[in-house]
C-alpha cells in the first residue's frame, strides 16, 4: 500500500489504546529504501543535540505505525520524560 506524505500532515495520532499523542508534524525518509522510517510530532529543529533529542522523545519509528485511515494508530508512542506509556 502506498499514500501521499502530503496526506498525513496533520492527522491526529492515537496509540492502539486510544491516547491521543499528536500529530503528525514532519516525517523522516530513508533514501535508499524510498521508505518512511520515522513520523515526528514536530518539526526537527536544526542542532544536532536538539535534533536528536526531538527523534528520541517526539517521534515514532514507522514500524509501530498499525494503521492509517481517519487518523494514525500506533503500537506505541514516543517516550516522553514525565508522561507514562
Amino acid at each position: 500500500m502506498s499514500t501521499k506524505l502530503s496526506r498525513l500532515y496533520g492527522m491526529d495520532i492515537f496509540t492502539d489504546s486510544g491516547k491521543f499523542i499528536g500529530n503528525a508534524q514532519d516525517f523522516i525518509v530513508d533514501l535508499e529504501s524510498g521508505e518512511v522510517s520515522r513520523v515526528l510530532l514536530e518539526a526537527l529543529p536544526i542542532g544536532k543535540d536538539d535534533a536528536k533529542k526531538a527523534l528520541r522523545e517526539k517521534s515514532i519509528l514507522y514500524k509501530n505505525v498499525k494503521s492509517v485511515e481517519d487518523v494514525i494508530v500506533v503500537t506505541k508512542g514516543p517516550s516522553i520524560p514525565g508522561h507514562g506509556q
